[in-house]
């Protein structure tokens, strides 16, 4: 649960994505695969960061920025359709917020690796405003040393 909602700005709770979801859990490994989900769920920022995060653990750092950037500003569409208003708490918690989450941070971490580090500080303070837990989890989930 997000610690930081001084404000009192409601939380921002996604849809739920049950097929990308189960599409997701039937992956294989093959590369063409999980670009058919992210053709078959455009809009779902969990796709692009499934995608990103392939790119970036296969060393295609260009690859996963660009993934990254579409989950990114998928998720901020899905975001202000939900009634948020470019602040407040997206709880990690709720499940379907993950996917936005996850692609700030996949940002975040290719922004890191080409040198843009004003974006690299823009998506901290994002990341931390929306959910103070939200980079510990995503970096055990993605099986990132800390």
């Amino acid at each position: 649960m997000t610690s930081n909602n001084l404000l009192g700005i409601p939380e921002t709770r996604l849809d739920e994505e049950p097929e990308v979801l189960d599409d997701l859990s039937h992956l294989p490994r093959e590369k063409h695969a999980l670009a058919a989900i992210v053709e078959k769920h455009p809009k779902s920022s969990l796709a692009w960061a499934e995608a990103a995060q392939r790119e970036f653990v296969d060393g295609r750092i260009l690859e996963a920025y660009a993934y990254s950037r579409v989950g990114y500003h998928r998720g901020l569409d899905a975001l202000r359709k939900s009634g948020w208003r470019g602040q407040g708490p997206i709880p990690w918690s709720h499940e379907p917020n993950q996917g936005v989450l996850r692609s700030f941070w996949q940002l975040r971490r290719a922004a890191e690796a080409i040198g843009e580090n004003d974006e690299v500080e823009r998506l901290t303070a994002l990341l931390r405003d929306a959910d103070s837990e939200a980079e510990a989890a995503i970096e055990k989930l993605d099986g990132v040393a800390q």
